[in-house]
């Protein structure tokens, strides 16, 4: 069996998908629910997760993602997209579900709530853009080991106009905004990035212990 290591050692940033291949509905739900059991800061997971498989959307997107082909030929385009409104409702709606879930009276937990929205009450609406975006990035970590578990390759990009994605989705409307963007399929052959040795920094590099 491989190991943690082993997987993360075999995963790459792919640069052409096999388009003719595509994810098996149970992958493509262990994926769905490692990315919801994806730590968050609170727990309160203030983003929603969209998963394109429209050919036509795709195209768009493609061409607001500078005509990057893994857009269109991977199996599935997940989109983080961070929430602009989260606020006392997000926290409400958190503080039921802990409530149903764990079997606690809502009264018990007020002072949490209240915490939580003491603490975004005092966010600008900047920081608070900043601050959900961040926990987008722990949401799509955990999406890439995942997928490198399953031998699913999962590319993490960037280089897409989020303005433009936003206006393609309805984003706006929804309060939402395109954090970051993951594609997930399996490796074209043709890839000859998969032959590539992963540079990383060494650990002296990259560690400081105190």
């Amino acid at each position: 069996m491989s190991t943690l290591l082993d997987n993360l050692n075999w995963r790459y940033a792919t640069k052409k998908f096999d388009a003719t291949k595509k994810i098996a509905a149970a992958d493509l739900n262990t994926l769905k629910e490692a990315v919801r059991l994806a730590a968050s800061s609170y727990g309160l997971q203030p983003y929603k997760v969209i998963i394109v498989e429209n050919p036509e959307i795709r195209e768009k997107l493609k061409a607001a993602a500078y005509g990057q082909t893994q857009i269109t030929d991977a199996s599935q385009l997940f989109i983080f997209a961070n929430d602009l409104n989260a606020g006392p409702e997000s926290v409400d709606a958190y503080i039921k579900n802990i409530s149903e879930t764990r079997g606690v009276p809502a009264e018990a937990l007020a002072g949490f709530g209240d915490m939580m929205k003491g603490t975004i009450a005092n966010l600008s609406q900047d920081a608070k853009n900043i601050w959900t975006a961040k926990q987008t990035y722990i949401a799509l970590g955990t999406l890439l080991a995942a997928a490198a578990e399953l031998k699913i390759d999962a590319t993490p990009m960037e280089g897409f106009n989020p303005a433009a994605f936003n206006e393609i989705l309805g984003f706006d409307k929804l309060g939402l905004n395109a954090s970051v963007i993951a594609t997930v399929g399996y490796r074209h052959d043709e890839d000859d990035a998969q032959h590539y040795k992963k540079v990383r920094k060494s650990h002296e590099e990259l560690f400081i212990t105190l």
